[in-house]
């Protein structure tokens, strides 16, 4: 990364930004994990206690587990950059550099192109400064740092997450680095109940390899471009992330006796195991709420023939299912989606580590009325905020982006938004 930068925090010591060396700083890491819980997309908790989605009175916190690296190693650029303060890492943030496909400005669909625009994104996440450190200047160090290590390996833009309520977070980024409001997705959640949800008899579900599956969406998503609801940040290795170990699978769903002569219809989407990199827990739950909860699972227990839609303990650490990649076709589209969430469920039901199914879509995505959820599990707060940055030549000069005349930041909306998991 080269000679490590210098700068000046609390108590006149000197504060370094490096790389993280997993033998070193691991133990740090993971402590600053605990300490700065936060919300599900809005990770980025660099200042007062932004990382919380409050929801009357109830937080929902979200902590990573296990690899470090689980949100950037599929990236083949990818880095961990700490902040340290003597002998202490008080700071870190992590980031990425992938292609993904980018939304149709106007410019571009003047081209009547049937194909979608790849382009070279950084995503930066997991921005966590020590309570301890903050105002210090220590997360501006880790941003712009981060930002130079992006545009030294060729990213045209720079995206972020975080919630409409992380003042501080909007503060850093929009205010003294300039991105600007970009999309807002919205968070579908669903819990896991103890019965298998019903699968309607008239719909049948197909699992798909990941070749056919990679095949499938392959064909779809060039038709949705051509709809002009061109897909964004759909990965360009998405192959390999149909035939991830944690992908559970890809499923269609189809109607086993269309009517005659009616338009086919159809429903794709594909299941992540986020058990094993994130960990949930519901906070600030009333006494009396939680007595209800533990009551509606003793009894669903004890008299499951009732089929109670009790909860599961969402107040101790929890994991999730993500449903992604979700695309419905046909006039009972709708339909075949909510019995593949369905499937989804009950594929979900066979881990006990899982208590929430849930999918993040853009606000105008049909698939989202589609979606089973519950409020209590959902959140309209997340904001996903980009910059176009300078990309860093060879020679060390300024390179133009390649083929990108027009500026992604001010395209419309599209109506579909992939949400990658493995950087959820």
């Amino acid at each position: 990364m080269g000679e490590e930068e210098k700068i000046m925090a609390a108590g006149k010591k000197m504060v370094r930004v490096r790389e993280f060396i997993m033998e070193k700083d691991l133990p740090a890491v993971e402590e600053l994990e605990r300490l700065c819980q936060a919300g599900l997309s809005g990770d980025n908790g660099a200042g007062g206690g932004g990382g919380k989605k409050k929801k009357r009175g109830m937080s929902l916190y979200a902590e990573q587990i296990g690899d470090p690296f689980a949100r950037v190693r599929h990236a083949p650029d990818h880095v961990i950059l700490v902040a340290e303060c003597g002998d202490e890492v008080v700071g870190v943030i992590k980031a990425c550099v992938r292609m993904v496909t980018r939304g149709s400005s106007s410019s571009l669909r003047k081209t009547k192109t049937k194909t979608n625009k790849f382009v070279k994104a950084a995503c930066l996440l997991g921005l966590r400064v020590s309570p301890s450190h903050r105002r210090l200047g220590i997360a501006t160090e880790l941003v712009r740092r981060a930002e130079e290590w992006c545009a030294a390996r060729g990213a045209a833009y720079a995206t972020m997450a975080t919630t409409a309520s992380n003042a501080a977070s909007l503060a850093l980024f929009q205010g003294r680095f300039k991105y600007a409001l970009f999309r807002k997705p919205r968070f579908l959640g669903h819990p896991v109940h103890r019965h298998r949800a019903r699968v309607p008899r008239a719909h049948r579900v197909l699992q798909l390899p990941p070749p056919l599956a990679a095949a499938a969406y392959a064909a779809l998503l060039p038709a949705a471009a051509a709809a002009a609801a061109a897909p964004e940040f759909v990965p360009a290795d998405l192959p390999a992330l149909l035939a991830h170990k944690l992908t559970r699978g890809t499923y269609l769903a189809v109607e086993r006796s269309p009517g005659a002569g009616a338009p086919s219809s159809f429903a794709v989407l594909s299941v992540y195991d986020a058990t094993r990199s994130l960990s949930f827990r519901v906070g600030g739950a009333q006494p009396l709420l939680r007595a209800s909860l533990a009551a509606a699972r003793a009894l669903d227990r004890r008299a499951p023939w009732l089929r109670v839609p009790s909860v599961p303990d969402v107040f101790r650490p929890f994991g999730a299912y993500l449903l992604y990649g979700l695309h419905m076709s046909g006039p009972a589209g709708a339909a075949l989606l909510r019995t593949l969430c369905r499937h989804a469920h009950n594929v979900a039901r066979n881990n006990p580590a899982c208590a929430v199914v849930a999918a993040d879509v853009a606000p105008d995505d049909p698939a989202a009325a589609a979606v089973p959820h519950w409020r209590r599990f959902s959140c309209d707060e997340d904001v996903w905020c980009i910059k176009k940055i300078t990309s860093v030549a060879a020679n060390g000069n300024a390179a133009p982006a390649a083929g990108d005349d027009d500026d992604w930041t001010t395209a419309p909306p599209s109506s579909v938004l992939f949400v990658d998991p493995r950087e959820f």
